[in-house]
C-alpha cells in the first residue's frame, strides 16, 4: 500500500484536510516505541487504496524533539509528502518546506487558508512558487472543501522538489528571497477579528479574557458532563443494575469469582459505585462517570483548538509556567485533569519532552482533584461554609506550586521553550471537531477500559488476602497521631486508592470535625491516585518514574497532613 504523509506546522489545518480526504474512518496510533500520536486513514485513487497519515505538527525536523524526529521518519517512509502550508504565514512555514525538500521525496504543497490570506491583502503567485520549489502548489480552503479535489488529483503529479543548495545558516536568506519573488502585500482595513486577536494576547486584557473563557469552558464542561452522567445513571439503574441482580445468585457457589465479577454486596445488593467488581464498578466508572466528562472536555477542547484560541492561552500563561520549568501548553492536561485525571495524564503527550510529561503528570496526581472528588469535597464541607472548601483548594494549589518549583531543580532533562504560531481566529469545522472527538474517545476507551479491569482485579485480589486491613493495622496508630484523625479513618484513606470519592463517603459516618474533614480531603487528593490513574502512569512512564511519583505523593501527604493538623 502506498503511503501519503501530511506534514506541516501546528495550526495549519492538516487535520481538516485529513478529515476531508478520509472522512471519519481513521485510527490514532503511536509510532513504534514512542508515545507520539498520529492519525491513519485510507483514500482510494485509480482503483488503488493508499494509506494517508497525518503526522504530528512541527516547525522543523530536528532530532532533539521526539515529535520532530518521528515526523522526519514518517517522511522517510512515505511515497508522497503533502506539505500543508498556511498561506497567510508563508515565511514561517517555508522553513519546514525547505527541510522537506532536502528529503527528496515526491511532494505537493497545499497552500491552505487561501481565503484568509486574500482577506488580509496577501497575494501569492502560485505558478512562480511552484516553479521555484519544483513541485505542484495547490491553493486550498480546507474548511469549505475548496481545492480539495484539485489536491487529490495532484497526487499523480507529485515529483521530487528542486534540491536545496543553501546551508542552514543562510536558509532564512533564501526564504526571504523566495517570498520577495512570489508574495505581494496590499493594505486592507483591519477587521474585527484582527482587533480581537490583538486584544486576546495583550498581557492585561488577554489574561482577563482567558480567565473568563477558561471559567466558561469549565462550567460548560461541568454542565454537559453532569447532564450526561444523569442520563447514563438513569439507564444503568433501569437496565444494567437489574441485569446484574439477576446474574449474581448464579455465582453463590463460587464466592471468590462472584466477588471479582460483582464486587462486595452493599446492603445485600450490587452497588455500581462501591462494590468494586469488574462488571459492576468496572463498567460503570469508565462509562457512567469518566466518559461523560471526557466527552465534554474533548468537545470543548476541540472547539478552543479549531477556533484558534488555545495557542493564545498557552502564550499568555507561558511566562508563569516558564518560571516553573514548563511551558504554556501545560494548561491543556491540567484542564483535562479537573474532569478526570486519566485523560489529563494521557494529554501530557502534547508536551515535547519526557521530563515535562512526568512533572506535569505528577502535579496532576497530587494537586488537581477530579470532578467526582470535587463534588464530594463540596458535599462534605459545603454545609460548614466556604472557608473549609477554600482551605482545601488553597492547600492543594500551594502544594502544586511548591512541587512544581522543586521538580524544576530536582528532575534533570530537556525542557524546550514554547515555540508556537498564533493562528487567526476562524470558524470551526464541525466534521473535523467530531472526527477528533470520536478518535479521542475511542482511544480513551481502548486504553482505559483494560486498565480499569486489570486494576480492579488486582485490588480485589488484595482485598481477598486482607492486604489493606493488614497495612492499615501497622500504620494507623502513627498516621492517626500526626494527622489528628481517628484510627479507623486511616483505612478509608488507604482505600482511596480504589475510589477517592468512595473514601470520602466512608468518612462521613465517622462524625469527624470540620478540621478532620479538611485534612482528610486534602490527603485524599494528594495521596495515591485512583487505580485507573495509577495504572495509566505506570504504562506511560514505567516503574521507575511511577515509584518516584509515589514517593513524592506519600511524602507530600504525610507532611501536609501534619502541617494542617498543627496550624488549624
Amino acid at each position: 500500500m502506498r503511503k501519503i504523509v501530511l506534514v506541516g506546522n501546528p495550526n495549519v489545518g492538516k487535520s481538516v484536510i485529513f478529515t476531508q480526504l478520509t472522512g471519519v474512518y481513521a485510527v490514532s496510533s503511536n509510532y513504534p516505541g514512542t508515545t507520539v500520536d498520529f492519525l491513519k486513514g485510507t483514500v482510494k485513487r485509480n482503483h488503488e487504496t493508499w494509506e494517508l497519515i497525518d503526522a504530528p505538527g512541527t516547525y522543523a525536523l530536528s532530532s532533539e524533539i521526539e515529535a520532530e524526529r518521528i515526523t522526519g521518519q514518517l517522511i522517510d517512509e512515505a511515497d508522497i509528502v503533502v506539505n500543508v502550508v498556511d498561506a497567510g504565514n508563508l515565511e514561517r512555514n517555508l522553513y519546514l518546506t525547505f527541510e522537506i525538500c532536502e528529503k527528496g521525496k515526491p511532494t505537493i504543497v497545499a497552500l491552505n487558508m487561501w481565503d484568509e490570506a486574500k482577506k488580509r491583502g496577501i497575494q501569492i503567485d502560485i505558478a512562480k512558487l511552484s516553479e521555484k520549489l519544483g513541485v505542484p502548489v495547490i491553493p486550498v480552503v480546507a474548511t469549505s472543501g475548496e481545492g480539495i479535489k484539485e489536491l487529490f488529483e495532484a497526487l499523480d503529479r507529485a515529483v521530487p522538489p528542486h534540491p536545496v543548495s543553501c546551508d542552514h545558516a543562510h536558509r532564512w536568506e533564501e526564504i526571504g528571497r523566495l517570498i520577495e519573488a512570489v508574495q505581494h502585500l496590499s493594505y486592507v482595513k483591519p477587521r474585527f477579528l484582527d482587533w480581537l486577536g490583538q486584544v486576546t494576547i495583550h498581557p492585561v486584557s488577554g489574561l482577563f479574557i482567558a480567565l473568563v473563557v477558561l471559567l466558561g469552558a469549565f462550567l460548560l464542561v461541568r454542565g454537559i458532563g453532569e447532564g450526561l452522567i444523569g442520563l447514563l445513571e438513569n439507564l444503568f439503574e433501569r437496565f444494567y443494575l437489574p441485569l446484574l441482580g439477576r446474574m449474581e445468585p448464579y455465582f453463590v457457589r463460587v464466592p471468590w469469582l462472584g466477588r471479582i465479577l460483582f464486587g462486595e454486596l452493599i446492603r445485600g445488593q450490587v452497588d455500581l459505585e462501591q462494590s468494586m467488581g469488574i462488571i459492576s464498578t468496572g463498567i460503570y466508572i469508565p462509562f457512567g462517570v469518566a466518559l461523560p466528562y471526557i466527552v465534554a472536555f474533548y468537545l470543548v477542547l476541540g472547539l478552543l483548538e479549531d477556533i484558534g484560541y488555545l495557542p493564545r492561552v498557552a502564550v499568555l500563561l507561558d511566562g508563569f509556567f516558564h518560571k516553573l520549568g514548563l511551558h504554556g501548553y501545560t494548561i491543556v492536561p491540567s484542564l483535562l485533569g479537573l474532569g478526570c485525571n486519566v485523560p489529563g495524564i494521557m494529554a501530557t503527550r502534547i508536551l515535547e519532552s519526557e521530563t515535562e510529561r512526568f512533572i506535569v503528570a505528577t502535579l496532576i496526581s497530587i494537586g488537581i482533584p477530579c470532578a467526582a472528588q470535587q463534588a464530594l469535597v463540596v458535599g462534605a464541607l459545603g454545609k460548614y461554609g466556604f472557608s473549609p472548601i477554600l482551605i482545601v483548594y488553597g492547600t492543594l494549589f500551594i502544594v502544586w506550586l511548591c512541587w512544581a518549583v522543586l521538580l524544576k531543580h530536582l528532575v534533570p532533562g530537556f525542557r524546550p521553550s514554547l515555540l508556537t504560531e498564533i493562528p487567526p481566529y476562524r470558524l470551526p469545522f464541525p466534521k473535523a471537531i467530531f472526527s477528533k472527538l470520536w478518535l479521542r474517545l475511542r482511544g480513551f476507551l481502548r486504553e482505559a477500559l483494560p486498565i480499569v479491569f486489570i486494576g480492579i482485579l488486582g485490588v480485589n485480589l488484595l482485598h481477598l488476602t486482607h492486604f489493606f486491613s493488614g497495612v492499615s493495622g501497622v500504620i494507623s496508630p502513627f498516621i492517626a497521631r500526626i494527622w489528628g484523625i481517628p484510627q479507623e479513618a486511616v483505612l478509608f484513606l488507604i482505600l482511596g486508592f480504589l475510589r477517592k470519592d468512595m473514601a470520602v463517603g466512608m468518612l462521613l459516618p465517622l462524625g469527624l470535625s470540620v478540621k478532620q474533614l479538611v485534612i482528610a480531603n486534602v490527603i485524599l487528593a494528594m495521596f495515591f491516585p485512583c487505580v485507573a490513574t495509577f495504572v495509566v502512569m505506570l504504562r506511560e512512564f514505567g516503574w521507575k518514574r511511577l515509584l518516584e511519583a509515589l514517593c513524592i505523593m506519600i511524602a507530600s501527604a504525610t507532611l501536609v497532613g501534619w502541617i494542617l493538623n498543627t496550624i488549624l
